[in-house]
């Protein structure tokens, strides 16, 4: 199936490793000229010479998302490199876990900005690039926990607070042939996720409480926003696709 994303211009934050990567190949794979973000610029330049070598196009960029002007200089550079943004994945996120009693304020204050501040400043950033061509595809990256999972009070404020930034965006920018979608994954095997202390009791759970019996890839997540930022989705708005395996 095609997706009509040959020549489109992507940008997926967070993209030097786990889901973030995935996307970005997906994308690139379709043909997408791919903006592979992250704070970390060593992995950023490492994920693109993946898809380099693979065939594809893709620039690494350093970008803090919580950062104005780091934000502007990226869009900059996706406009300078490959003509534009008609695509962007705001996947940069972050986790500090741990129980209300015990979550100082900087825990709270970090998650909110990176993943809700960021979100803003990179959607506020690309819209005039989508408007200008009345046309654009914005991808929230979400996840189950917006409804609710103990100890993750501020991710879970986060990625709930980001579907409501969705919906909001998705009647804001209709008119323009603008596009705005969340995905909610469940349990992700991720090297960031493999790296909690409590892994294995933690899988075990999910597998467990989950229909489909197996914690998901982040191949599974990037084939979702493959979709979401396709033609093929052009007349789905404001919604939110659950990557869960059926676990609610």
């Amino acid at each position: 199936m095609d997706l009509g994303l040959a020549g489109k211009s992507a940008i997926v934050t967070g993209a030097g490793s786990g889901i973030g990567a995935a996307i970005a190949a997906r994308l690139a794979g379709e043909g997408a000229k791919v903006v592979v973000s992250d704070i970390d610029l060593a992995s950023a330049e490492a994920q693109a010479e993946v898809i380099r070598a693979a065939g594809g196009a893709a620039i690494g960029v350093r970008a803090d998302v919580v950062d104005a002007d780091e934000v502007a200089a990226m869009v900059d550079r996706a406009a300078e490199e490959f003509g534009g943004a008609d695509i962007l994945v705001n996947n940069a996120g972050l986790a500090r876990d741990m129980r209300i009693t015990r979550m100082e304020e900087a825990d709270w204050d970090v998650v909110l900005d990176v993943i809700l501040k960021g979100a803003f400043l990179c959607t506020k950033a690309v819209l005039p690039l989508m408007t200008g061509r009345k046309w654009g595809r914005i991808v929230n990256m979400s996840s189950r926990a917006h409804l609710g999972n103990p100890g993750q009070a501020n991710y879970s404020a986060a990625k709930a607070g980001l579907i409501g930034f969705t919906k909001a965006m998705a009647l804001e920018n209709g008119r323009n042939f603008i596009t705005c979608n969340a995905v909610a994954p469940g349990m992700i095997d991720t090297p960031f996720v493999r790296g909690h202390p409590q892994f294995d009791k933690i899988s075990e759970n999910a597998i467990r409480t989950t229909p489909v019996p197996r914690i998901g890839l982040p191949e599974d997540v990037a084939d979702a926003v493959a979709f979401l930022v396709s033609d093929r989705a052009s007349y789905i708005t404001g919604d939110v696709l659950h990557v869960t395996g059926g676990r609610y």
